[in-house]
């Protein structure tokens, strides 16, 4: 109940698209960590650093 193209049926997607989307996610994922981890780990010990040096 595809759609006819040449002799075959397109009905959706394959295993092996959705192993290509997911790698594809996988090294976004993995290039903004890269970028950016640097920055949070410095982001959230500068929050940690000012918490406690306002406890008492």
């Amino acid at each position: 109940m595809g759609i006819t193209v040449g002799r075959r049926t397109a009905r959706g997607a394959t295993a092996v698209e959705y192993a290509l989307l997911i790698s594809l996610m996988a090294a976004v994922i993995f290039g903004m960590v890269v970028l950016f981890g640097n920055g949070v780990v410095g982001l959230f010990t500068g929050t940690h650093d000012s918490i406690v040096s306002h406890t008492p």
